[in-house]
């Protein structure tokens, strides 16, 4: 079940939680990818509060968001970029997308497989995605005050046998929001710390996962038999290539 889009805007850009999550989760995203020159870059679900980095130099920036969420108008005072899209055929041509950030889109979604071959359709050759999604081991799932207690959280292991069933091949994961859900001050003033220690931890026991996948390139099958005949048969060899005459003794 996908949140309503006033809902997930009104928590990114008008409370403090939820604009301390943005600038987390996007601080993650552009130091795994600092730039996108002269890429395309598109996002799905609720991705627009980590888009905002790629505008400047991407060749193009598409924010796809489901129809039951509904759609706004983004970025503010720029030329509109986001497409209100069906969840399972986006407007998009095969290929096109070098880098998409699923957010708010997979986890919430009446049909993930499908929606990870679309992901995988709009993908062109050595494409990227970063899918974020609820960490099923943190606090974040467990609270319904977020957009990230919604729908199903995953664990690491669970994202990474889905993501390679529908032929994306992950390179790294990491995870983010250590700071709890809460709205306390006391917890917004002590939010850097915990970011600080909790991204040192050996656990991933952060609020969201965030996995990196490559699009799985598949080697072309050529025509004709696969494997070599072993012994193949000497019937034919004479009309390949003529054995000599017999001499004949007078």
């Amino acid at each position: 079940m996908h949140l309503d889009v006033l809902d997930l805007r009104n928590f990114y850009y008008r409370s403090p939680l939820g604009r301390a999550a943005q600038k987390v989760v996007r601080d993650r995203l552009t130091q795994m990818w600092p730039e996108a020159k002269g890429q395309t870059v598109a996002g799905f679900g609720f991705s627009v509060p980590l888009l905002r980095p790629y505008l400047a130099d991407a060749r193009r920036v598409i924010a796809l968001m489901p129809g039951p969420q509904g759609v706004m108008p983004w970025p503010a005072g720029m030329p509109n970029v986001s497409v209100l899209s069906e969840e399972m055929w986006w407007p998009l041509p095969t290929g096109f997308v070098d880098k998409l950030v699923v957010l708010h889109g997979l986890e919430t979604s009446e049909n993930p497989s499908k929606l990870l071959d679309e992901a995988a359709r709009v993908l062109g050759p050595g494409g990227k995605a970063m899918f974020i999604v609820p960490n099923r081991a943190g606090l974040w799932a467990r609270s319904d005050r977020t957009p990230f207690g919604y729908g199903r959280p995953y664990s690491i292991t669970q994202l990474e046998a889905q993501l390679k069933r529908h032929g994306f091949v992950p390179e790294r994961h990491i995870s983010a929001l250590y700071q709890p859900p809460s709205h306390k001050r006391f917890w917004r003033k002590t939010a850097g710390l915990c970011e600080s220690v909790g991204s040192k931890a050996p656990v991933m026991a952060g609020g969201v996962l965030m996995v990196e996948v490559v699009k799985q390139s598949h080697p072309q099958q050529k025509p004709g038999l696969k494997d070599a005949v072993k012994k193949p048969l000497d019937v034919l060899d004479g009309l390949i290539q003529p054995a000599p005459k017999p001499a004949y003794r007078l």
